[in-house]
């Protein structure tokens, strides 16, 4: 009888934790659901971003987060013409270079001395580089979140393997904005100077190089003293990039 209430207590026991692993598996089964879809979607997601920058190296972006709340904001469509890079004059893109990014042609997509100058300055100055700057504007969104930061910089490298540093400051030139609705070299030549963008001359191409830290604070054309300034210092930088090589990545072939 003892035998029998002890083999009965037994499996009582052995139902009630079969029981439990059963609820416990019962309560998992929607989060393992849910981080399956997650786990596809950003595997997907993936896929989709690598496909364009892959399609992006040949096709010219039609237009980016930045032009379109732009547009929106403005109720108006922006001022942007796309123009390839031998269309432009290569002093503008040494301009933008020695504005931006002075060590473009010699990293791969991160400019770690700038960004160890930043760290010591406190972030007083931002270290972005053009690669980081076209990655941020043609697939992600403005902003200083850790996601975007993260997802940029897991973007950058790719950029920097799949494009040509030709073809990363071709967007650039095409993708920035310098002034309210006026995205491109292309329109704000035009805008400022009523030139195109091969005819523009080296104060030109360093005063829209000039704004392009804060454009809708900033003009070409009517450039204020630190403007002026700070135009001057871009010009002789162009002038030394050019001189000591680090302008050759996209230098006229």
């Amino acid at each position: 009888m003892a035998a029998r209430q002890k083999s009965s207590a037994k499996g009582t026991s052995s139902r009630t934790v079969a029981t439990g692993r059963a609820a416990a598996r019962g309560a998992l089964a929607p989060m393992s659901w849910f981080l399956r879809k997650l786990g596809r979607f950003c595997l997907i997601l993936a896929a989709v971003v690598l496909a364009l920058v892959v399609l992006y190296r040949f096709v010219n972006p039609p237009t980016t987060f930045t032009m379109w709340s732009e547009g929106r904001r403005l109720g108006a469509p922006v001022d942007q013409t796309w123009t390839a890079i031998s269309d432009i004059a290569p002093v503008m893109a040494r301009s933008v270079v020695a504005a931006e990014d002075a060590n473009f042609c010699r990293h791969w997509g991160f400019d770690m001395v700038a960004i160890r100058q930043a760290m010591e300055r406190g972030g007083e100055r931002g270290a972005s580089t053009i690669s980081q700057q076209v990655v941020k504007n043609v697939f992600l969104w403005q902003g200083r979140s850790w996601p975007r930061k993260a997802i940029e910089a897991a973007l950058t490298p790719a950029v920097e393997f799949i494009w040509s540093k030709e073809r990363i400051l071709e967007v650039y030139l095409n993708i920035a904005e310098f002034g309210e609705g006026v995205f491109g070299v292309n329109a704000a030549a035009f805008h400022y100077f009523r030139t195109t963008p091969d005819a523009l001359t080296a104060r030109q191409a360093a005063l829209l190089a000039a704004v392009l830290p804060d454009p809708k604070r900033r003009s070409p054309a009517k450039p204020s003293n630190f403007v002026d300034r700070r135009a001057r210092s871009i010009q002789d930088g162009a002038a030394t990039i050019r001189a000591d090589g680090r302008a050759a990545c996209f230098a006229p072939k």
